[in-house]
């Protein structure tokens, strides 16, 4: 779906009522503060305190513009009184005239730069002017200022994610949140700025990592959300053998068989890991899952209690696992027998922690049995003599990365790797993600650390996201962020739900909308997707990327010479996508009889060639041409890039409604 979503905007009006007490405090504390030149003389000083009163019942009334029209003058009388130029600022803010705004704050700001206010409205108006490296040093003054307010902080994150500063503009958010939890936009920001920090991570891990078994590992995560469990087994055993891997692959692999069906390979899978990794967490809940799934419900919480012993935060944050895949009518039953019943292999604790992490999954959880508690602590006995590398091979991440916490600084790089995998495996998803950023900082080039980073961040934007959602509950905005979540996350069906509750609630809501036709397309619904995307385009027949979803789609229906204008409108859209989009019009110009200008096309699109389609189909028009020397060559790069894909483990799964040579072909309009 792509950033689509607008961030939430300042609500000005909200923010100047909450500071304009302060800013008169402050005016009233200027009178008695300033240097005798720059008091008003006494006559003049009874003038401008009858302007001020008149001024402040203006305001009192809502009446900002009289009230502006008082402070013009009462700066006219003194305008080296700083408060007076930030109450005017203020007025013109709050009328919508932010150029005049600009100035009286700068005025201000000239002579007195300690002032909040001022500070705040300056980065707040540069930033939304698209002002943003101006605008980051006025916040940055403001909130060493004011500690207390979460407006400066807020500000300033939202200046780091327009900047593309994604890890610091997290940081201001997390430093808004704890001034105040109940900020939305805050909670939004930060993850919308997190899921875009995994965007920029994936992407470095691709282009410099691209053989690493960690980018690997990722790749076969999304091959699994995608439901291609088959490529995603033969990726991850590709891997098993890697001298430097992910800890737990084995146990993955064994999920993954899982929901291919294949318990007796799984169960192997799960074996293995113990035997050659036992602290691997995961390897328990696979096993608890094939008791469940042989109905031996009674083994099954005996391994979950084994676990919760472990490390209660490796339980709460990866409990949900257990549930994935599972038919409805098995995952409501056992759900129901842990909320009623439980077991006695399960202490009360780890039943509110299981049925929480169900209950934030989105599995139907009985109201009453969803505990309202934090996640438990880590399991904390033995404890004195044991190092952190003892305590994560033990599978106790919460005491591992207590045990680093407390090592002297600063840490070297073996001690940041630990900590990022003890921090996330104990579901310290923060802490995790400030490791990978400071393992980054020692080895820059570290795959490992973009690895852990990825892991965490997703699962931090995952969780700030959903608060909001809390704080929003029912609004079409808030459904579209979580269709936007769960496009990202690859689930199609529940993407496509939330944008169909966004519609129910506000029809025509482009945003909405546009999250459909995507979720649409991304789960081969085609037909759905050309539409909505063309009901879309009424509304917005210049948008970049409803254009490429029309096109995309209709190539996928074989409508080549239909799809041509709206290719063209799409190349106004992402930078990035400039190559792919070459690409697809390369290929409807192929389909529609002209080879020249389609080889021109795909030429330009070659390096959006993830799996040698453009290079094939490069080949076949040289052929086509006569050009026997240009096909020979565009066929060895098709094999190259294949034989990249085909080392990393990754196999082309084809179109069974398409013949081969088509298969090949069409790839070049699958994401």
């Amino acid at each position: 779906m792509g950033r689509k979503i607008l961030l939430v905007k300042h609500n000005v009006n909200g923010l100047f009522r909450s500071l304009l007490f302060a800013v008169l405090a402050e005016s009233a504390c200027g009178f008695s503060q300033q240097a005798p030149a720059a008091k008003p003389e006494p006559g003049v000083a009874q003038v401008l305190a009858q302007v001020l009163a008149e001024a402040q019942q203006a305001q009192a009334t809502g009446d900002y513009r009289n009230a502006a029209e008082f402070y013009r003058k009462a700066v006219e009388m003194s305008p080296e009184i700083p408060e007076l130029w930030a109450n005017l600022g203020l007025m013109q803010q709050n009328t919508g005239d932010i150029s005049a705004a600009i100035r009286s704050f700068e005025q201000a700001n000239r002579r007195n730069p300690s002032l909040y206010v001022p500070n705040l409205f300056l980065g707040i108006d540069y930033a939304h002017s698209g002002q943003t490296m101006k605008a980051i040093p006025f916040l940055t003054r403001a909130e060493k200022i004011n500690r207390t307010d979460p407006q400066a902080p807020l500000a300033l994150g939202r200046a780091y994610f327009s900047a593309g500063r994604f890890t610091a503009a997290a940081q201001e958010l997390e430093r808004a949140i704890a001034l105040d939890p109940k900020l939305g936009p805050a909670w939004f920001t930060e993850g919308i700025a997190r899921l875009d920090q995994v965007e920029v991570d994936a992407r470095t891990m691709s282009e410099e990592g691209k053989q690493s078994p960690f980018s690997g590992d990722l790749y076969a995560e999304s091959l699994a959300r995608q439901s291609r469990f088959g490529e995603a087994a033969s990726l991850l055993k590709s891997l098993l053998d890697a001298l430097t891997q992910p800890p737990c692959l084995r146990s993955e692999l064994g999920m993954t068989l899982i929901r291919e069906h294949d318990q007796q390979g799984a169960a192997e899978a799960f074996a293995a890991e113990r035997t050659i990794h036992p602290g691997c967490g995961l390897a328990l809940l696979g096993q608890a899952r094939l008791a469940i799934d042989k109905g031996d419900n009674d083994q099954a919480f005996n391994t979950l209690g084994e676990l919760w012993n472990r490390d209660h935060g490796f339980f709460a944050a990866n409990a949900s696992v257990l549930l994935e895949g599972m038919a409805q009518t098995e995952s409501t039953a056992f759900v129901n027998q842990v909320a009623s019943a439980g077991s006695p292999a399960l202490p009360a604790a780890a039943r509110d922690a299981m049925l929480a992490a169900f209950n934030q999954s989105g599995y139907a959880v009985p109201e009453a049995s969803v505990a309202q508690t934090d996640s438990p602590p880590a399991s904390s006995n033995d404890t004195l003599n044991r190092t952190a590398e003892e305590f994560y091979a033990a599978g106790q991440f919460g005491l591992c990365e207590e045990r680093i916490d407390a090592a002297p600084k600063p840490l070297n790089t073996a001690h940041l790797r630990l900590l990022a995998a003890c921090a996330f495996f104990t579901g310290d998803n923060r802490g995790a993600s400030a490791a990978a950023n400071r393992l980054r900082v020692l080895v820059p080039h570290s795959i490992e650390a973009l690895y852990w980073s990825v892991q965490s961040n997703e699962r931090l934007a995952f969780q700030s996201l959903a608060r909001f959602q809390q704080l929003d509950p029912d609004s079409a905005r808030s459904h579209v962020l979580l269709a936007d979540i769960y496009q990202q996350l690859e689930r199609f069906d529940d993407a496509e739900a939330e944008c169909e509750k966004a519609l129910a609630i506000a029809p025509g809501d482009p945003a909405a909308m546009l999250g459909l036709a995507s979720a649409y397309l991304s789960n081969r619904n085609s037909k759905g997707a050309v539409e909505i995307a063309g009901k879309a385009l009424e509304k917005s027949p210049d948008d970049p990327e409803l254009n490429l979803i029309m096109a995309e789609a209709l190539e996928n229906q074989r409508e080549y010479d239909a799809s041509e204008p709206f290719l063209f409108k799409s190349l106004k859209g992402k930078p990035q996508m400039i190559p792919r989009i070459h690409a697809l019009i390369g290929k409807a110009y192929a389909e529609t009889g002209k080879p020249k200008e389609a080889i021109e096309q795909l030429k330009l699109g070659e390096s959006s060639d993830v799996d040698g389609s453009v290079q094939y189909l490069l080949a076949r028009l040289y052929r086509q041409l006569g050009d026997t020397k240009d096909a020979t060559e565009a066929l060895n790069r098709m094999k190259l890039i294949k034989q990249q894909r085909e080392a990393r483990g990754v196999k082309r799964v084809e179109d069974p409604d398409l013949s081969p040579v088509e298969a090949v072909a069409s790839q070049a309009s699958t994401p």
